[in-house]
């Protein structure tokens, strides 16, 4: 037989099509007319032998073909085909029945009926869209096309409106009530649309999509309700799932309750997104179908089975009867009106038995196998669609869904209609451009059961070659900015960037400029956090934070967070600390358990760590007889604050050793009576003085007994006042003359009684810059009162001004000197000491001693 051997060639040459097809070039590379040449003017008179015919396929068909089934198809939408599907067709064209009626071909008609019921249940249909009994109103139908499908059910809901207005208003002809009747669809609906409103004579009313390019709800009925005060008759709207342009999605719940009140029929065109209904994920766009008349989708798009196939469903198939109903003599039979005919159904009589090729591919492959095939469709998509967004030459105008992608070059329409053009003329890849909102546009689809991430990869490299090409030949470069203004529109929680840090547990950003928190309910500080809470309880994490404490600069991201993290840490050792803001805008963290027990102050160090100051500090006052107090006072006031008179503690508790997890403050006081009765050199016990703060800051001292402090190194982190991760130092006399608290890292603020300028700029200080602003223009001279008070005022203006340029720190020496004279002690004290030798010498050993303190701050 020689369709034996013929047969066998010509699938052995399907086969070898199918598994090389990566090889060919996908778009041809032929001109219109190009096949005249190729082949005579008429037909043959005698038959030809078969081999001369079929060689003559690769040498004239072929050429010009596009090869939809390439890895390297992205146009249009998918035309698949599978092994089951061809081989259904086969036997479907060699039995060629021709099932218009039941009649004609029993098992046409009842294989489809069942297969149509398959894939209903597969996409989440409702029962009333399907064959489940003789009594059922709905079910389903194999057309050719989705364009048919549409015209068919505009059809049939033209025959409904104007039955309906025949009811209601009598006596019109059905050419004058189809004139006046309207129907609706998105803007971004298919051309099958208009054409099918073209050939049933009705108006077409476009609805513009919204900017997820949806047609919504509430414009439809708008344009209902002004169709209607112009006399027109609506009766028909189309509600798109899966657009040709950038597969965007019609909200079916809004237009199905639309057309619910005003007695509208509604079909869903979802030729291509169909398909992706077999898995669950995707069907929250079919909410609201229960509402819709009618459905269709391609199964030869994306289902494996190959062209043509379209499935139709109809929730009152009594409509499409009547629209369709021509039924002669001699197509009646003993079954009619029992069985289906589904020539009652479509536009043509004679239908191919197209269910044999889908009942072979759903045994196939099956559910599962059907869902694995259009997620990876999907998640090829999804790869591409990384791949543009890498570069910033590129933009995506549309959000893509399912296996559709739409790329355009940033700038005017011409370069990316450029690159276009220049891409198919190449022939590695193929796509068609689409029109969204004005801007042109390349559509990318995954079409082709033989594509691999390679493959998509591969076109990638080919596009990003081309448009190089393209941008270099028109003279335009891209750049690859982010404005602020386009962050700021894409994310309302923008405004957090990323500093360097000198930390090396932290993450670091280069470029810190450009790089941005996009936060929600503070994920990134929690996780930050979290990261870093493993670390906090290091001792050289404590040193960090008692460092930035001490620096007086301007935050850092991870400074910043490295404090609130240890601030964390208070807390959960059951720390309560309640905080005041004052009229500038600045918090106070008050810890009421600092009355109580040391205990309730914040670990920044070890128990029996002593840092390099305290020791340095210590030495210094054994050489010149100085009462030293390390000892954690029993019940303290606030650990940093110099309101009360005596902070310190007696000297009795010298012998206690600190509690874990506590501070060691080292206050300024006065040696008490008891203390100077054990020394070589007894002081007088000083005076009491009406202003505790103000006394050690306007006056020299001849005899200083005083203890040192440096509890400024040991400042918690819970006491500080932090405005937007800044410091705020003030003068010292103006703190003294409004009663503020003083140590030498934190200035506790009173509550100002002028309110401050409306636009304040608070500007960081680091110490050195503070000291030399505050003292650079003063005498070393302690003696001159007058002079504090008019620096005072000049210190002051640094508040609400702009920051001074520094000058060179040219010795700390004499950054430290005029310091020291701002912590002279009570007049009381002077007159019961030495002479003017012996307080030049106690100020030398008090310079030490501060300059000691400062030196330290700066390596900090």
């Amino acid at each position: 037989n020689p369709f034996f051997v013929s047969g066998k060639e010509m699938v052995d040459y399907i086969a070898d099509y199918l598994e090389n097809i990566r090889e060919r070039r996908v778009f041809p590379d032929v001109s219109p007319g190009y096949m005249r040449q190729l082949l005579p003017e008429s037909a043959p008179i005698d038959g030809e032998p078969w081999p001369k015919i079929f060689a003559d396929v690769e040498r004239i068909v072929m050429p010009g073909i596009t090869h939809w089934q390439s890895p390297h198809m992205h146009a249009y939408f998918p035309a698949l085909n599978s092994m089951p599907s061809l081989l259904g067709d086969m036997l479907a064209d060699a039995i060629n029945c021709l099932g218009f009626t039941w009649a004609s071909s029993p098992a046409c008609t009842e294989l489809e009926i069942i297969v149509m019921n398959w894939l209903g249940k597969m996409i989440g249909l409702p029962d009333e869209f399907l064959h489940l009994s003789s009594s059922s109103q709905g079910g389903g139908v194999l057309q050719t096309t989705a364009s048919e499908a549409t015209l068919v059910c505009l059809l049939a809901g033209r025959t409904r409106a104007i039955q309906r207005f025949h009811e209601r208003h009598p006596g019109y002809q059905d050419a004058e009530i189809n004139a006046r009747l309207v129907a609706y669809c998105s803007d971004q609906a298919h051309s099958s649309v208009e054409k099918a409103a073209l050939i049933g004579l009705v108006r077409m009313r476009y609805i513009e999509a919204d900017e997820d390019l949806a047609m919504r709800g509430k414009l439809l009925r708008e344009a209902i309700e002004d169709d209607i005060k112009q006399g027109l008759v609506p009766f028909w709207v189309c509600a798109t799932l899966g657009t040709t342009g950038s597969c965007s999605f019609d909200n079916l719940e809004e237009i199905g309750v639309v057309c619910g009140e005003y007695h509208l029929w509604l079909h869903v065109d979802a030729a291509y997104a169909g398909s992706a209904f077999i898995c669950p994920e995707f069907r929250t766009w079919l909410r609201g179908i229960e509402r819709a008349d009618s459905l269709a989708f391609n199964p030869s798009k994306w289902l494996m089975v190959h062209f043509d196939a379209t499935a139709l469903w109809v929730r009152d198939s009594t409509a499409v009867h009547r629209t369709f109903n021509v039924e002669p003599l001699y197509l009646q039979h003993e079954n009619s009106g029992v069985a289906v005919d589904f020539m009652h159904w479509q536009i043509p009589l004679s239908r191919r038995f197209r269910a044999l090729k889908v009942w072979f591919v759903l045994r196939s492959y099956g559910i599962k196998g059907l869902q694995r095939h259009i997620r990876e469709g999907v998640r090829l998509a999804q790869k591409f669609e990384a791949l543009v967004l890498a570069d910033h030459r590129f933009e995506l105008p549309a959000k893509r869904h399912l296996g559709l992608v739409v790329f355009r070059i940033r700038g005017d329409n011409e370069i990316t209609e450029k690159l276009l053009k220049r891409l198919n003329h190449r022939g590695n890849l193929h796509c068609i451009p689409s029109s969204l909102k004005g801007q042109y546009v390349i559509r990318f689809t995954v079409t082709s059961t033989h594509t691999t991430l390679d493959d998509i990869v591969k076109d990638w490299m080919e596009i990003r070659l081309v448009a190089s090409m393209v941008l270099e030949e028109m003279n335009i470069t891209i750049s690859n900015r982010v404005y602020l203004k386009e962050t700021k529109e894409k994310s309302e929680a923008f405004g957090s960037s990323l500093l360097l840090s000198n930390s090396p547990l932290s993450p670091k950003v280069v470029n810190g400029s450009f790089a941005a928190i996009f936060d929600a309910d503070e994920f990134l500080a929690k996780t930050y956090a979290g990261v870093r809470i493993a670390h906090q309880e290091s001792p050289s994490m404590r040193r960090r934070v008692r460092g930035i404490l001490m620096s007086g600069k301007q935050f850092s991201l991870d400074s910043h967070m490295d404090v609130v993290v240890q601030t964390t840490l208070d807390a959960g050792s059951g720390v309560t600390r309640t905080g005041s803001t004052n009229s500038y805008g600045r918090t106070t963290v008050h810890d009421p358990t600092a009355q109580g027990t040391a205990g309730g102050q914040a670990s920044i160090r070890e128990d029996n760590e002593e840092s390099s100051e305290e020791t340095e500090l210590l030495s210094l006052c054994r050489m010149h007889g100085k009462v030293v107090d390390l000892t954690p006072c029993s019940t303290p006031s606030h650990a940093h604050s110099a309101s009360t008179h005596n902070r310190g503690c007696s000297s009795t508790s010298t012998s206690q050793s600190p509690p874990g997890n506590q501070f060691r403050p080292i206050s300024f006081h006065a040696a008490s009576q008891q203390s100077n009765d054990h020394l070589p050199h007894p002081v007088p016990h000083p005076h009491p003085h009406p202003h505790p703060l103000a006394l050690p800051l306007l006056l020299p001292i001849s005899n200083r007994n005083v203890t040192v402090s440096v509890d400024s190194l040991l400042t918690p982190v819970t006491a500080c006042n932090v405005y937007h991760g800044k410091r705020f130092l003030e003068p010292i006399e103006s703190l003294a003359e409004n009663s503020a608290s003083f140590s030498s890292s934190i200035f506790h603020l009173p509550t100002p009684t002028l309110e401050p300028p409306e636009d304040l700029d608070w500007p960081a200080r680091t110490f050195s810059q503070l000291l030399l602003e505050r003292y650079s223009s003063q005498s070393h001279s302690h003696s001159q009162a007058e002079s504090l008070g008019d620096s005072s005022t000049d210190s002051s203006s640094l508040s609400c001004g702009a920051t001074p340029t520094p000058t060179p720190l040219s010795s700390l020496d004499e950054l430290a000197t005029p310091l020291l004279d701002s912590f002279g002690s009570p007049p009381m004290l002077s007159a019961h000491g030495a002479g003017e030798e012996e307080e030049k010498h106690q100020h030398s050993d008090s310079d030490a001693t501060i300059c000691s303190a400062a030196s330290s701050m700066e390596s900090l």
